[in-house]
């Protein structure tokens, strides 16, 4: 750490110094608008009708009663008393839905996170003038990236609760077509929001700032796990799996099969539900529990296997203003960054593969080549396309 330190540039060591100071400003202006904005818990009633108590929760009628598992159709302007719903029944629900109200300082931490993860990547891990014969294994020290995924666990996760997530602003979208929430352009701007943020970088949001991916992450690689035997998983498979998972909640959630719109299949395997101690479902323990023992053996198994927005941000990649790239004029395919790669991105790379797998941008990869053939960058192809 030291020598790496000693090794950057003036420049670099600026770069360094200000972007702390820029994330940390974000942050700040972050926590100065959710206390000037924060509200007070509602409180809903059994005489209060199903139409009244969406309107107090900013939500759509049919969003509260698939939380009290009421029929979707159900008359709306009937009280909770008539429709026989207890107050134990009605306080936990409420307290789930207000538990989805997002913390909007969590915005800023993402940006932040992100923001600093493209900086080291693209400007402070590789010492200027250093060599890659010589130097190479200097690059791109591991501390930064762990500090930063505590910080994604801690701050944008246990302190401030699941909402917003990745995931949550996904899923949203669809929910709202079905009228479970009312405001349908919101929940877009907030999934555009992170999606920018995995454009940005290879799926910087998912590799340097979620919460639960960070957990993985370090579950996966540590002192105490690193020497367990890993498996890599072939990208068909895995992103098959999640793809057939995405393709059965759309089938659901719209009544396709079954007839009966609302049911998200998500909502029972969402392992953000941690960060808020929520485990009212089984389904959510026994997802957790899964992902903890496979993550001790395959990489963010989550993520390759489950999760809606890893799928799309897969997707989105194509589009990475920076991201892991190849110079084939010099690569002589000796395979090392295809084996420090958890997934099969580095070797899709190599072998360039039109649509390699995800890249979740960790910098395993950018301080093995003993050529010096891989760096993370300015997509030039986008270049060239603007300057047409």
């Amino acid at each position: 750490m030291k020598v790496w330190f000693s090794l950057l540039s003036k420049n670099q060591k600026i770069w360094m110094v200000v972007t702390i100071a820029v994330c940390l400003c974000i942050v700040l202006i972050g926590f100065v608008f959710e206390q000037s904005n924060e509200a007070e818990a509602i409180e809903i009633k059994l005489d209060m009708s199903l139409k009244s108590a969406a309107i107090k929760l900013d939500i759509t009628g049919k969003s509260i009663a698939r939380e009290l598992s009421l029929p979707l159709d159900i008359k709306k302007s009937q009280s909770f008393r008539e429709l026989g719903v207890t107050k134990e029944q009605l306080d936990n629900a409420g307290h789930h839905i207000q538990s989805h109200s997002p913390k909007k300082v969590k915005y800023y931490i993402f940006v932040s996170l992100t923001l600093f993860g493209l900086v080291f990547l693209t400007r402070i891990g590789r010492p200027d003038g250093t060599s890659a014969k010589k130097d190479r294994y200097l690059w791109y020290p591991r501390v930064f990236y762990i500090i930063t995924l505590l910080l994604a666990v801690l701050f944008a996760g246990f302190a401030l609760g699941k909402s917003p997530n990745p995931i949550e602003s996904f899923v949203k979208v669809f929910k709202s077509m079905v009228g479970l929430y009312p405001d349908p352009v919101n929940k877009v701007l907030v999934f555009v929001f992170f999606s920018v943020l995995a454009i940005l970088g290879n799926k910087l949001i998912c590799g340097w700032a979620c919460p639960f991916g960070a957990l993985q992450e370090l579950l996966y690689d540590n002192c105490l796990t690193r020497k367990i035997p890993r498996f890599k998983v072939p990208f068909i498979i895995s992103n098959t799996i999640r793809s057939l998972l995405f393709i059965t909640m759309i089938v659901l959630l719209f009544g396709i099969i079954g007839g009966k719109k609302g049911y998200v299949i998500y909502h029972y395997v969402n392992p953000f539900n941690l960060f808020n101690f929520d485990f009212d479902e089984l389904s959510i323990i026994v997802t957790l529990v899964g992902v903890f023992i496979a993550g001790l053996f395959i990489y963010r198994p989550f993520c390759q296997f489950i999760c809606p927005f890893g799928l799309i941000s897969w997707f989105v990649e194509r589009l990475s203003i920076f991201h892991v790239k190849i110079d084939h004029s010099r690569c002589t395919e000796c395979g090392v960054c295809i084996d420090v790669c958890p997934l099969d991105a580095a070797k899709g790379l190599v072998e360039k593969k039109r649509i390699p797998a995800d890249c979740f941008s960790c910098a395993r990869c950018l301080n093995v080549c003993p050529v010096d053939a891989i760096h993370y960058e300015f997509r030039k192809d986008l270049a060239n396309v603007s300057s047409k």
